[in-house]
């Protein structure tokens, strides 16, 4: 089972992080308007994704990409919240019920870091 949950979190963190370049426009509506730079942070954010994926690959930098992505996924909280406070919709882009942002935010996303830090090894 943990081999398969590592697999799976190794091609989730690629897909995702390619998606930054394939979709930019998703990502960029989730970014706070107070925060600087939208592009950069989307550019940044996808190759980061795409770096520690790779990292998840190496034994030796195993433990690194799984608290990179823990951090990274830290990183993402403001774009959470800032979702959250725009009615979980985004102009042009997406819609979901609030619940639904409110369950991203204090479900999915802590799961996201256990499932990291539980592939570290």
């Amino acid at each position: 089972m943990k081999k398969t949950a590592f697999g799976l979190l190794v091609i989730f963190y690629l897909f995702a992080g390619a998606n930054h370049f394939i979709n930019p426009s998703f990502y960029s509506g989730l970014i706070p308007p107070y925060l600087p730079w939208h592009d950069l942070i989307n550019v940044v954010s996808g190759i980061a994704e795409i770096i520690l994926a790779g990292l998840l690959l190496l034994p030796r930098t195993r433990i690194f990409a799984a608290m990179g992505i823990i951090l990274l996924l830290i990183a993402f909280i403001p774009a959470h919240i800032y979702f959250i406070q725009i009615n979980s919709c985004i102009p042009d882009g997406l819609c979901v019920p609030q619940w639904l942002g409110w369950i991203r935010l204090v479900l999915i996303h802590p799961l996201l870091m256990i499932w990291a830090w539980w592939c570290r090894k």
